[in-house]
């Protein structure tokens, strides 16, 4: 048995703070909760077509806005140019901005009198209380931790493989899709898992943009501003579950993918 020294059973210690810090609540919310209760809101249409429309709000902006968020943090990895900490800047702002002033930022955009909802306006389209301006509000503060992971993922590919299968004829393509994106891989499947969840726990700025349709979040402060916590409280606890349920599975693949990919390297 190793010896603990004073100093680990420190650092033990005040880790334990912080986990039961995340954990009490939690804990306390799931032991507040009739099973009753929970039964009664998986059965409510409402509630169940809220948490659906989290997710797969969720999920496509995150798919839509990583075919655009993956070239710049390559862009960000491998690329020098004038004013990129001023980007990075940039890339990092909606992280430090109030919700509330990241809504209207992005419900002035998209409003009629918006740059992006003139042009939808003109095709019969209303972004404000639709699922798409949803998806927009979302991706205005969750595309940075897609970004950043991506970017840590490409700075981590060694440049000599890259520069010596460009000496060997590959193209720039071709060597960003066969040794760049496959060895960063996991840090862009880290960062898409981080953008859907901090997309579908959006609260500040979804309800700026779209009080309805509602969302999950939306949801559970409407019930509870209008009935209390008790009634608030069973739908938080069924949208963890389902949360945690989806990110079990979400890491799994991502861990799944790269044990296979050593395999083959291995095998190689």
């Amino acid at each position: 048995m190793i010896r603990q020294t004073p100093f680990s059973l420190l650092m033990l210690f005040l880790s334990s703070l912080v986990l039961l810090f995340i954990l009490a609540p939690l804990t306390g919310m799931f032991l507040h909760t009739a099973g009753s209760d929970l039964l009664e809101t998986v059965n409510d249409d409402d509630v169940r077509q809220s948490i659906w429309l989290t997710l797969w709000v969720s999920f496509a902006a995150t798919f839509v806005f990583a075919f655009v968020c993956i070239p710049l943090a390559w862009i960000m990895a491998r690329k020098e140019f004038p004013l990129k900490s001023m980007v990075q800047g940039l890339i990092d702002l909606p992280v430090v901005l109030p919700h509330t002033a990241a809504g209207l930022a992005v419900l002035g955009f998209i409003s009629r009198e918006g740059v992006l909802g003139k042009a939808a306006d003109t095709i019969g389209l209303t972004l404000v209380n639709n699922p798409a301006g949803i998806a927009l509000a979302m991706a205005f503060v969750s595309v940075p931790f897609l970004i950043n992971s991506a970017r840590d993922g490409f700075a981590a590919v060694p440049e000599r493989l890259e520069k010596a299968a460009l000496t060997l004829g590959a193209s720039p393509s071709r060597v960003f899709f066969t040794i760049s994106l496959p060895i960063a891989w996991r840090s862009i499947i880290t960062g898409f898992i981080m953008m859907f969840a901090r997309g579908m726990s959006e609260f500040g700025a979804v309800v700026m943009v779209a009080y309805h349709p509602m969302i999950a979040p939306v949801l559970i402060y409407e019930r509870f501003s209008s009935f209390g916590l008790a009634y608030a409280r069973p739908v938080s606890v069924l949208f963890v579950l389902v949360a945690l349920m989806i990110f079990i599975f979400l890491r799994l693949i991502s861990v799944t993918r790269k044990e296979v990919r050593y395999e083959g390297n291995a095998e190689a």
